[in-house]
This record gives structure tokens, sequence and C-alpha cells, in this order.
């Protein structure tokens, strides 16, 4: 039996501001996901869930299980919670072992020191329970990272590979391009259902759109990519039933009104391009257009955006004018609601009006605001309700 075979503690990680978000995705796909720290949100599963977490996930950053927890007020210490780890049951003779090192609080904080010691400890178990007196690592790589908080050391193992937020469909990144993960958790902390109109003025290469795209037709994120938890020697192989349940949820038949609008025409052609990989292009209208000229004709519709904010593109003036024009465009969509991500302090005086809600997010490393400006609901349905101005269903 490995590691691998039974029930673990499965760590997540989310972008700073989208811990919430990330736990109510967990809450939907029926786990029991426990309290957000520092990015990172846990629950219990087996490597089945491992999966699912890795393909179902739109906000999550990487999906890790647990393989240990010890105090660790001392390198000898951390040397033996390390030399303690059921290496049989995790790692193949030949496993190529990378690790990496955080420290938030506590005596340990040099994270070169912490690495030595993890990989020492590794190296010296592996001699131990294998029989060799040094690593091969020509086999399958893992992924190890151990983490210091409060004289505690958490040893992960990572599952995912490469970040979740790598879907595959952008060959090209814009000129100023915004995470999938982040896209997805904006969409998602907004009213906006399949049924709804849906509106980027600022699409750039598209990626608020398509993920728009995924969440109105069910679409799994991960599902056509690998993981890494697929080449663990000792792991149950479940990623393809995972997939078949993914692609079992999905709905072909759903009618988008998904608008995507850029001032450049090669964002626009990108934009395209990233549709068109992320099979979503029947779902999205693209267009050349300048967000100052947006309008629409239907009502009830909702924009999430990525504008400029003048880390990249444009400055001072030129950028209070362009959120001023695009304040009064949107002033003039009947009862439509924005949702607006931009690091400009000045963003509610020059958009013309102040926001219903505002949420610190980061996009990378930059601290920016989420502003919210609801619009009316559309009419109340049965077996709908509304709390704060916005319709639940």
């Amino acid at each position: 039996m490995s590691f691998f075979d039974g029930g673990m503690k499965i760590r997540v990680s989310a972008a700073s501001g989208t811990e919430a978000v990330l736990k109510r995705e967990l809450v939907s796909l029926g786990y029991a996901p426990g309290g957000a720290e520092r990015g990172r949100v846990d629950f219990a599963g087996d490597m089945r869930d491992v999966a699912r977490a890795n393909v179902f996930l739109r906000t999550a950053g990487r999906v890790r299980v647990v393989l240990a927890e010890f105090p660790a007020r001392t390198f000898d210490e951390l040397y033996e919670g390390i030399r303690a780890l059921p290496v049989r049951e995790i790692f193949p003779v030949d496993a190529a072992v990378s690790v990496n090192a955080k420290s938030f609080s506590g005596a340990l904080f040099s994270l070169r020191d912490i690495q030595r010691i993890t990989k020492k400890a590794i190296a010296d178990e592996f001699a131990a329970e294998y029989g060799v007196k040094r690593m091969s690592e020509s086999g399958e790589r893992y992924d190890i990272e151990v983490s210091m908080s409060d004289d505690v050391a958490s040893v992960t193992l990572d599952t995912s590979g490469a970040g979740l937020h790598k879907r595959g469909y952008r060959v090209k990144l814009g000129e100023a391009p915004i995470r999938e993960t982040l896209a997805a958790a904006m969409l998602l902390l907004s009213v906006w259902k399949g049924d709804r109109p849906f509106l980027d003025p600022f699409c750039g290469s598209g990626t608020i759109a398509v993920e728009a795209a995924l969440l109105g037709t069910r679409t799994a994120p991960g599902m056509g990519r690998k993981f890494a938890f697929e080449d663990f020697s000792f792991a149950p192989r479940v990623a393809d039933g995972v997939r078949a349940e993914a692609e079992e949820l999905v709905l072909r038949d759903v009618r988008l009104r998904i608008r995507g609008g850029d001032i450049s025409p090669d964002a626009v052609k990108l934009a395209r391009e990233h549709a068109a990989r992320a099979g979503m292009a029947e779902h999205i209208h693209f267009q050349v257009q300048d967000a100052r000229e947006m309008s629409s004709r239907f009502a009830h519709g909702v924009i999430v955006t990525n504008p400029p904010y003048g880390e990249r593109l444009m400055k001072g003036r030129e950028l209070a004018a362009l959120y001023a024009d695009f304040g009064r465009a949107f002033r003039a969509m009947e009862e439509w609601s924005a949702y607006v991500i931009t690091s400009c302090p000045s963003f509610e005086r020059d958009f013309g009006r102040r926001a219903d809600k505002v949420r610190v997010l980061y996009n990378s490393e930059l601290e920016c605001r989420f502003y919210r400006f609801l619009g009316a609901p559309p009419a109340r349905r049965e077996g709908a309700s509304r709390e704060g101005g916005e319709e639940r269903i």
C-alpha cells in the first residue's frame, strides 16, 4: 500500500483575496474545506479528490498533498521530521526530488538551509530504505515544498505540475495580461450567470471572455491538460475517470451572449485565437471597438473587465479621461452591472460613481481594487431570491 491509496490532507492555494471564492468552489464540489490561511485552503480526500481539484477548480493556483506536519525549532528537528517520511510509500527509487522552501515565522528562516537539510534527510532515508549510496534521480519529478510557520514545518508534494492558471489556450500574452485563475475569480465574484449578456470592453487577449464561456458551458478548466500526479509511480490511476466525469457535465447546447471588445485589432485577433484554442469560439463575439463607444441592445447585462491602469499602459490625464468616458458609456447601458479591477487610486472619482462594494485583489504581485457597480437585476423568477441587490438562484 502506498501513501496515495488512502485519505490525505489536500492543500489548495489561491491568490490573496480569492480564498473565499476557492472555498465556495470546494463546497460546490461536495467537500468541507477548513479555514483559509495565507492564500491556502485545506480539505480531506483521496487521490480521486486530488484529481477532481486539479480538473475542476477555476481559482486554484496549485493542489498539494500534505506529507507531514511537525514542530521544527531547530535544523536537527527538521532533519528528523523529514527522515520520518514514509519514503517507500511515496517515491520510487529513481525519483527526481526537488525541494522548495518558504518561511513565514519561527526560528528557521534561511530558505537555503531549509532546502539543504530537507534534501539531505531525503537522501539519507533513500540510502536506508533502498540501499543506494546516492539518489539517481533519473525518473519522474517530485516537487516538495517545506513551509515554516510558527516553528511548525509543513511538508507538501505538488500534484499539479504547471500552475493551474495555465489552461493551455493562451499561446501569447497581451500587453497587460491577467491570469486565468484571477479572471475566473472575478467572474465568480460577480452576479453574471450564463443567461445574462456579458461584455468585456477591454478584452485584450480575451482571457476574461474565454473564462466566462468555460464557466457558462460548465467546462472544467483542467479537462484538457496533464498534471504531475499522473506520473507518480505509486498513485492510483484516477485522472481518466475524473476527465470523463467532467465531460458529462459540459453543457453543449447552451446559448451564451458573451462579447469582447478592444481598440487594438491585434488584441482582438489574438483573443479570437485563444477562444478557438479553448473550444469556445462559437460562444464569444470579439470585435474591434473603443470602450468609450460600448453599447448593447440587451438589458441587465454584466461587465467584468481589466482596463489599463497606468502600470504598463496609459498614464495620468489620459488614463483619467479614459475612465471618465468609460463611466459615461456604462451609465448609458440601462440596468447593467460592472465589475472593474484596477490599481488606480482615483478610479471611482474618474469613473464618476462610487462603487457599491470594493475588494482587494492581487494581479500577480500588484495590489488592486475590484469595484462592483450593481444595476437592477432581471425580473424575479420563481425559486429566485434577492439579497443585497443581487439575484441569487
